[in-house]
């Protein structure tokens, strides 16, 4: 058997990927994050497949079911919100099972910041004015941010910031970002990307945080600086351009 980290998208069904949605059918077993996966998609599940909410189980917990399966025979579905490469908790579970004689393989999706970034209708990376998209998150309680890793440390670069997991924190975004981006810089939220009740906020760096608490904001959202986001007059790309010399490799 085999368990398959499986990337369900940023929320809406259809975003699943079409090898997701296969691999998904042909799992008896399907272990899934309930307060962030879509329950459309567990109908894709075959009609006999046992279903496992992970919420409320711990990583102890979740690696069990996973042993069990592989002992029964059994394919495993891991599904995860996004995409499972960034934020997903899934290295810690490939450990366990590289320690418990366990195969899997990874099945991407959907991230959520490309999501964000659809609902915006914006490209993230412009010519002329930004190249480069910084993904990360800010540090709390739970998970301290490595050495250099901090805002104030990654907003010298002045690159399209992408915070995940930000939003209760959005007051502290901004203090952080303020003195390297500017009060005037684009700003957004996204929450609840590709879903019916998909909120998109939007306004400059000095105001974005009394507007998410405006509207109540806490979680399952992205927050989004930088100049890309406002970007109107920049070079066209070379790609396309009539001066190109499409003969070259």
């Amino acid at each position: 058997m085999t368990v398959y980290f499986i990337g369900a998208g940023p929320g809406a069904a259809d975003l699943i990927t079409v090898r997701g949605a296969r691999t998904l059918a042909a799992c008896h077993v399907c272990l899934y994050a309930g307060s962030l996966v879509p329950r459309e998609l567990l109908a894709e599940c075959p009609p006999d497949a046992r279903l496992i909410d992970t919420a409320q189980l711990n990583l102890d917990e979740i690696t069990a079911e996973t042993v069990r399966a592989h002992e029964e025979g059994h394919d495993v579905a891991r599904l995860h919100s996004g995409d499972p490469s960034v934020f997903s908790a899934m290295a810690e579970q490939m450990r366990r099972l590289d320690a418990a004689g366990v195969p899997y393989e990874v099945v991407p999706g959907v991230p959520a910041f490309a999501a964000a970034a659809a609902a915006l209708k914006r490209e993230l990376t412009v010519p002329t004015v930004g190249q480069t998209v910084i993904l990360t998150r800010v540090a709390h309680s739970a998970t301290a941010m490595p050495e250099g890793e901090d805002l104030a440390t990654l907003g010298r670069s002045g690159a399209l910031i992408v915070l995940h997991l930000a939003a209760r924190y959005a007051d502290r975004v901004v203090d952080e970002l303020l003195p390297h981006y500017g009060a005037d810089c684009p700003a957004a939220v996204v929450a609840y990307a590709s879903r019916p009740d998909e909120l998109v906020i939007r306004g400059r760096l000095d105001e974005i945080a009394g507007k998410v608490k405006e509207a109540g904001v806490l979680r399952t959202a992205v927050i989004m600086v930088g100049r890309t986001l406002g970007a109107e007059q920049f070079r066209d790309s070379h790609l396309y351009s009539a001066e190109r010399d499409r003969h070259v490799c």
